[in-house]
């Protein structure tokens, strides 16, 4: 049986009771949320493990629930598109998700989705809590113990993935990783689809730690082979 506190936030009361209906029936601790704002409050109350949020909300939408969170807690964030559009979901990745789905979904494959996302958040801590020890890469520093990383000298605003993946490339410095193995290691399953997940990430991390990011000195791609960080 799996554990762990999920919130879902979707308004559509159908979807709303099927997701609850599995979530609890494979041993979660799930509290459910209707509109934008009642999920704000849900959540600093309840302190959940893991959030599945819908874009299209009443009173706030997706995209403002989790902007809103993402300076508050890092809990790990799957949002609900209701739209097969690119837009959706490079919003919804640069503002701080953890991933996305398009509706409809398969049950089972949310299901894993949450398994190997709530794995790699325990994971995370459990790294966090062992290690003592910080990164540094040229002008680039990883600070684990403190969760924090800097730049010139200057505190990094990272979401939790891009944190993760600067973590993931400086602790493997000068090697290079395809979109697949990224995917797989930093998101913690085996994706299926879409690689550009990676790209947008890379893209806003660079937007973060290169002087300019049209000319990167750090995060570099190798063409054809993938991506690596370099001091």
């Amino acid at each position: 049986m799996s554990t762990g506190k999920i919130l879902v936030v979707e308004d559509d009361r159908n979807l709303l009771d099927t997701l609850k209906y599995n979530l609890d029936k494979e041993g979660y601790n799930t509290v459910a949320a209707v509109d934008g704002a009642e999920a704000l409050d849900i959540a600093r109350l309840e302190k959940p493990d893991l959030i599945i949020l819908d874009i299209m909300l009443p009173k706030l939408s997706g995209f403002e629930v989790c902007r809103i969170l993402r300076k508050e807690m890092p809990i790990p964030i799957l949002m609900l598109t209701a739209k097969d559009e690119e837009v959706d979901k490079v919003v919804g990745l640069e503002i701080g998700a953890d991933d996305y789905m398009t509706k409809p979904f398969s049950m089972r494959e949310l299901l894993a989705r949450l398994g190997a996302m709530l794995r790699r958040a325990e994971m995370l801590k459990q790294q966090l809590t062992s290690e003592r020890k910080t990164l540094k890469i040229g002008d680039l520093e990883v600070d684990i113990g403190r969760h924090q990383a800097f730049c010139r000298g200057s505190r990094l605003d990272l979401t939790p993935k891009e944190y993760d993946l600067l973590v993931f490339l400086a602790t493997n410095k000068g090697l290079v990783f395809s979109r697949d193995h990224l995917l797989d290691k930093v998101w913690g399953y085996d994706y299926t689809g879409d690689t550009r997940t990676i790209d947008v990430h890379i893209r806003w991390l660079r937007q973060k730690i290169e002087s300019d990011p049209a000319k990167p000195e750090h995060l570099l791609t190798v063409r054809g082979a993938g991506y690596k960080l370099e001091g």
